[in-house]
């Protein structure tokens, strides 16, 4: 993942359906820059700027992505990304975006892995600011002894992608 430019206004979104709910993507017409789940923390409202334009290539690429790999059959994305945050927030989304397929790591791992293993809690809170979720796999990251915390889609939907991508965590106990 590059390191990330201002976003361009103004942008273009669409919204798909979901095996984890109704999705809002969002592009500045040359990158996804946004994926987030309706009604959860940290979606933006749409602006009055912006165009409901579902035909968009970029949107509909990341839409034709995120179908198969809710379907199993699609573990990498090929999108161009665009994720706008701070010099730390975006370090801290591009070892997020390292991290593969049905793997996950720590917080404390993320945070070390990033060069600022003081900085765990920082780096959580960076983790649930990542505007393009799925894609730049926060879902991946665990607590300390592999339970799941924190997720701005919730923690159903982190157990969804992680039971999907077969990865280690330890479930919830119902």
């Amino acid at each position: 993942m590059k390191a990330a430019s201002p976003v361009k206004i103004p942008n273009e979104y669409s919204t798909i359906s979901s095996p984890i709910g109704e999705l809002l993507l969002v592009t500045d017409g040359s990158a996804l820059t946004g994926i987030y789940f309706i009604g959860r923390k940290h979606v933006p409202a749409t602006s009055k700027s912006w165009t409901h334009n579902p035909k968009h290539p970029v949107l509909q690429q990341a839409a034709a992505q995120l179908k198969k790999y809710f379907l199993g059959k699609q573990n990498k994305f090929t999108i161009p990304l665009r994720a706008a945050g701070t010099e730390f927030q975006e370090k801290i989304w591009q070892e997020i975006a390292k991290i593969p397929f049905g793997e996950t790591i720590t917080y404390t791992e993320l945070a070390k892995r990033a060069g600022v293993s003081h900085a765990i809690r920082a780096a959580g809170t960076s983790t649930g600011r990542n505007p393009i979720s799925i894609i730049i796999p926060c879902h991946r990251i665990v607590g300390k002894n592999g339970s799941l915390t924190g997720f701005a889609g919730g923690l159903d939907k982190k157990r969804h992608l992680l039971e999907l991508e077969n990865a280690d965590f330890k479930p919830l106990i119902s």
